[in-house]
């Protein structure tokens, strides 16, 4: 499914997955370049101080790869955003996981330290938050697309409004004025069983 941004309730989604993956994405390409201007060695493990993080090579061009990911996803927005930004998310909090137990290895290929770990679970949450804004969670409003095309036989309309209200309310206004015509001695619309039970139709 895509996301009507002409609905007010979509367009709002929209700007929430865009701004998540934007943001998160041009500081990870930041950071990569950053790391890539230094010429560092592609797998050292012990790394260089970057920003407060141990990069290496490698760390830096995954960085600016996944950025991009990213910000490639907010220019893109709509469910596209959404489903990067919760990828993307989970990929970061297995990656601090994994790092977290290779750190003190010789299989720490991307440099990882305790700072790096604590930034990659808080990249991952934020990613996973933003991704999952309005998609996932409980008790979704009646105008939230993704309710919308779970359930479409609920029959809402662009601002919650249940669509079937319109209808009921012209039916009451036609029912309304058979009454006052009936008042009035000119004889309103007969149903289909008050026609059945005519005299004229039990002798046709």
């Amino acid at each position: 499914m895509d996301l009507d941004t002409t609905r007010r309730a979509d367009r709002r989604l929209d700007h929430v997955y865009r701004i998540g993956a934007g943001l998160t994405g041009l500081v990870l390409v930041g950071f990569g370049s950053a790391g890539m201007m230094i010429r560092l060695p592609l797998f050292d493990t012990q790394g260089e101080v970057v920003a407060g993080l141990s990069t290496n090579g490698a760390l830096s061009f995954l960085s600016i790869a996944f950025g991009s990911l990213l910000v490639g996803a907010a220019i893109l927005g709509g469910k596209f955003a959404s489903t990067v930004c919760v990828t993307v998310g989970g990929a970061f909090l297995v990656s601090g996981l994994v790092n977290l137990i290779l750190m003190s290895t010789d299989f720490n290929i991307l440099a990882f330290s305790v700072p790096n770990v604590i930034f990659s679970y808080v990249v991952g949450l934020v990613l996973i938050t933003f991704g999952m804004y309005g998609r996932f969670t409980g008790n979704l409003p009646a105008d939230n697309p993704f309710r919308r095309y779970r359930h479409p036989g609920e029959g809402t309309g662009e601002d919650g409004v249940d669509a079937e209200r319109p209808r009921q309310r012209a039916e009451d206004a036609a029912g309304a004025s058979a009454d006052e015509g009936t008042a009035h001695g000119v004889p309103g619309p007969r149903s289909a069983r008050e026609r059945e039970d005519s005299p004229e139709e039990r002798r046709g």
